[in-house]
């Protein structure tokens, strides 16, 4: 669970909801416009469907949960487990690790193990697990794209409600009660466009492309480890090469007995 990433959501539409109750004096429905939300909300789905193929766009809210519940394994763990594995391999040898792997939670992390366990040349398992690390990033590409788009469509829709609202209004300037159902639509449009663009999109945009960068250095992490496993490299050798991916405050949480507290 990602606590930024809600504590900035809330905090988000707290400020907004808290403006919008002062400034209305508590009268929210002044806020609510029907044809504004249709706009925007059907504007958004048929760029998105006319932008993105149909299975990308049905993943969509799994890909707004990646920015919310995303776990990825701790680099001092991963560092920690690949320099277990590394003693096992120099004691027992690479088939002992099978065993081991079995226990690995994490599919990349356990795909690479099995292919030193079954032999694979260094060239080619570092080629193996590369391509798995670029094709990743070429999915997750796409749902950062995918906000990215609404982003971009929302205020665009939101300008398209405002002419829309501008066009009802002064076709009805001679009638002054009906001014203010097109003046209603054109700001509220407005206010809906740039109000999921910059409270929602961008940010879930960002944090997308910030997970893609985690995952992707923990997943050079496992194949640097893997490699050293693979080359019988010592254990302590192992865990100076990999502290290279992490801070210096994260390399001092690990030592030769294992990651600190807190690590």
């Amino acid at each position: 669970m990602d606590l930024a990433t809600i504590i900035g959501a809330v905090m988000g539409f707290v400020v907004v909801g808290f403006i919008m109750v002062h400034e209305s004096h508590g009268a929210l429905y002044l806020f609510w416009n029907m044809s504004a939300a249709v706009l925007i909300s059907g504007g958004l789905i048929s760029a998105l469907m006319m932008s993105f193929k149909m299975s990308h766009v049905s993943g969509l809210i799994g890909i707004t949960k990646r920015c919310f519940i995303y776990p990825l394994p701790e680099s001092a763990q991963v560092i920690e487990r690949m320099t277990e594995y590394a003693t096992l391999a120099r004691k027992e040898g690479l088939l002992a690790l099978e065993e081991k792997s079995k226990d690995v939670k994490d599919p990349f992390f356990a795909k690479g193990i099995m292919l030193v366990v079954d032999g694979y040349p260094a060239d080619s398992l570092r080629q193996i697990l590369e391509v798995d690390v670029e094709v990743m990033k070429e999915r997750h590409v796409v749902g950062k794209k995918m906000m990215e788009n609404m982003a971009g469509a929302a205020p665009a829709f939101g300008m398209v409600g405002t002419l829309l609202g501008l066009v009802a209004m002064l076709q009805n300037i001679s009638d002054p009660s009906k001014i203010g159902a097109g003046m209603a639509v054109a700001l509220l449009a407005t206010f809906y466009g740039c109000a999921l663009a910059n409270c929602v999109f961008i940010p879930l945009a960002c944090k997308l492309d910030m997970r893609t960068k985690e995952e992707v250095l923990i997943r050079q992490l496992m194949i640097q480890g893997i490699l050293a496993i693979q080359s019988g490299d010592k254990p302590q050798v192992v865990r100076e090469r990999l502290k290279a991916f992490l801070s210096p405050a994260q390399r001092k949480l690990v030592t030769a007995d294992g990651p600190q507290q807190g690590s």
